[in-house]
C-alpha cells in the first residue's frame, strides 16, 4: 500500500503473500566463511524470535524465468552466494514452492552462520525497462517493492542487522529499503525493532548513498504527516526543519518570519485563515546556495502548511478527521527536498516558502461570504472556509515572484476533487510549461511517484471571477472540474 498524499511524498512499499521455509536438514549444515557451522532446527515463531535477536539478516533477489515454470534465476550477487553453499539455496527454493513473483518473499533460517535468516525476494522479470501503461520504470520499482517487503519481513523477526542485495539496482535497493522499514511509532510504549541496513558486497556503492539520501529524505516528510497535530504545530514545524538543515549553514539560510512580518507583507488572504486558531502562524523561507554563481535565478518551492484542517466553518465530517494532520503534506515535501537537495550537494539555488498555520472554527476565523485582500491586491471573497489552501497559497506565490525566480513549483494537498479523479496513483500536476512538466514527468518515471497532467483551460477561470463581491471567489461555481 502507499501513504494516501496528493503530493506521493511518502511511499510505504510492502510485498504480501509471503513464505516461510525453515531449513533442518542434517545431511546440509550451515555454512560459514568464517569457518563456523550450525545446524538449525524448528522453532515456534516466538522462540525463534528469541534466538535470531541481535543476528544478521539477508535479502537476495531472483528474477521470474523468461519460461512458463522455469526456474527463478538468482541476482549476480544471488547467484555467487548460493555457489558458497553449494546450490542448497535454489535448491531450496524450488522444493519450497512454485516460483516466487514479483514483490512476493520466502525466508530460510540455518544456511549459514554469518546470516540467521535469509530472505529471498521476487524481483518480477529482468529487464522490464519502462511500462508506459503505468508510467514509471519496471525494474525500478520491482526492486524496491521487494527489497522493502523483505526488510519489513526481517523487521518482523526482530533481526536487527541486514546486508541487501543491489538487485541490479543499488540505489532502488537503498530506497526500498529505508522506505520499507520506516514506522512512526515514536509515541508508542512498545516500538518495532530498528533494523540496521547496509550494501551486501561493493557493488554499485555510491548509487546506495545516493539511494539511503533520498528515501531518509522521503520519510522525514513521511514523518512530519504522520506525527499528530498537537506534535507538530506550525512553530514546531519550522523548527525541525531549522533543526535537520544545521549542518548545512555554509549555504543554507532558514528563516522563521512571525505573525508581525507577515502582516508587514500585507497577506491578508493568509492571516485571514490563520485567525482562528490561537497556534500563531509561521511563514518559514529557505535558501539553499548550491550554485557558484550566487546571482544565477533561483528554482522556488512553495508548499501548503496547513498543520491541521478542521475545514473551518465550513467544517468537515469527523469521520477521519484525524488525517487532516497531513494537509501540511507540501510544505513536508519541499522543506524535505531542500534536506535532501543540500544533502546531494545539488549546484543550483533553491528557496522553499511554506505558509504554516491551522484552519480552526472559533469566534475569530473566516466566516462564509467573508472578503479578504491578497499581497497583490486582489480580493478574494471565501464561500467555502474549507477551500483554505489556495488562500494562504496565494500569499505565498504573490511573495515568490519577488526573486525572480527560473521557475516556481507549488506542492500542496489540493483537492478532495482531485482524489475524486485521481485517487491515490498518481499527482495532479497544472503547469503552463511544457518543458516544466516534461522534467517532472521524467523523473516521476525514474522514482515511481507518478503524475498526470491536469487542464488549465481558460474555460475553467469564470467558475472563480465571476464573484458577486470581489475581485475572485475561493470556490468554483459550478459542480464539475473542482480540481480545477
Amino acid at each position: 500500500m502507499r501513504l494516501l498524499s496528493r503530493l506521493g511524498s511518502g511511499r510505504v512499499l510492502l510485498g504480501g503473500g509471503e513464505a516461510l521455509f525453515v531449513a533442518s536438514m542434517a545431511s546440509w549444515p550451515a555454512v560459514s566463511t568464517r569457518g563456523r557451522s550450525s545446524t538449525s532446527t524448528t522453532s515456534t515463531t516466538s522462540s525463534r524470535r528469541r534466538l535470531l535477536a541481535g543476528k544478521e539478516g539477508l535479502i537476495l533477489g531472483v528474477f521470474a524465468s523468461e519460461k512458463e515454470n522455469g526456474a527463478s534465476q538468482f541476482t549476480g550477487a544471488g547467484d555467487a552466494f548460493d555457489k558458497i553453499l553449494s546450490g542448497k539455496l535454489s535448491q531450496l527454493l524450488t522444493i519450497s514452492g512454485p516460483p516466487l513473483k514479483k514483490g512476493k518473499t520466502r525466508i530460510f533460517h540455518g544456511l549459514h552462520q554469518d546470516f540467521s535468516t535469509i530472505v529471498v525476494v521476487g524481483l518480477g522479470k529482468k529487464g522490464a525497462g519502462v511500462n508506459v501503461l503505468e508510467n514509471w520504470d519496471e525494474d525500478k520499482e520491482n526492486v524496491r517493492t521487494a527489497v522493502a517487503a523483505g526488510c519489513r519481513k526481517v523487521q518482523d523477526l526482530e533481526v536487527t542487522r541486514v546486508e541487501v542485495d543491489p538487485c541490479g539496482d543499488a540505489q532502488a535497493a537503498a530506497e526500498g529499503a529505508i522506505l520499507g522499514l520506516f514506522e512512526y511509532d515514536e509515541l508508542k510504549y512498545k516500538k518495532k525493532p530498528v533494523v540496521e541496513v547496509q550494501l551486501h558486497g561493493s557493488d554499485g556503492i555510491e548509487a546506495w548513498k545516493k539511494g539511503l539520501i533520498y528515501a531518509k529524505g522521503q520519510n522525514l516528510a513521511r514523518y512530519l504527516m504522520e506525527a499528530p497535530a498537537n506534535h507538530i504545530t506550525p512553530t514546531r514545524f519550522a523548527t525541525i526543519i531549522e533543526e535537520k538543515l544545521k549542518g548545512f549553514s555554509s549555504n543554507v539560510n532558514v528563516h522563521i518570519r512571525d505573525k508581525s512580518w507577515i502582516e508587514a507583507q500585507e497577506m491578508g488572504s493568509f492571516l485571514s485563515v490563520a485567525k482562528g486558531s490561537d497556534e500563531l502562524p509561521v511563514f518559514l523561507e529557505i535558501h539553499y546556495k548550491g550554485s557558484s554563481d550566487a546571482n544565477e535565478p533561483p528554482l522556488v518551492f512553495v508548499g501548503k502548511g496547513i498543520t491541521f484542517d478542521s475545514g473551518g466553518i465550513s467544517i468537515k465530517p469527523s469521520a477521519n478527521m484525524d488525517a487532516m494532520r497531513a494537509d501540511m503534506g507540501g510544505a513536508a515535501t519541499i522543506c524535505s527536498a531542500i534536506v535532501t537537495a543540500a544533502e546531494l550537494k545539488l549546484p543550483l539555488n533553491i528557496i522553499g516558502l511554506t505558509p504554516l498555520c491551522e484552519n480552526l472554527l472559533s469566534g475569530k476565523a473566516n466566516k462564509p461570504g467573508d472578503v479578504v485582500k491578497a499581497k497583490n491586491g486582489k480580493t478574494i471573497q471565501v464561500d467555502n472556509t474549507d477551500a483554505e489552501g489556495r488562500l494562504v497559497l496565494a500569499d505565498a506565490l504573490c511573495y515568490a515572484h519577488s526573486f525572480n525566480p527560473r521557475a516556481i513549483i507549488d506542492a500542496a494537498t489540493l483537492t478532495g476533487a482531485m482524489d475524486v479523479a485521481l485517487g491515490s496513483a498518481a499527482t495532479g500536476v497544472f503547469t503552463n510549461s511544457d518543458k516544466l512538466w516534461n522534467h517532472l514527468y521524467k523523473a516521476s518515471i525514474l522514482t515511481g511517484d507518478r503524475v498526470w497532467r491536469m487542464p488549465l483551460f481558460e474555460h475553467y477561470t469564470k467558475q472563480v471571477t465571476d464573484c458577486q463581491l470581489a475581485d475572485l471567489n475561493n470556490i468554483g461555481k459550478y459542480r464539475g472540474g473542482g480540481a480545477c
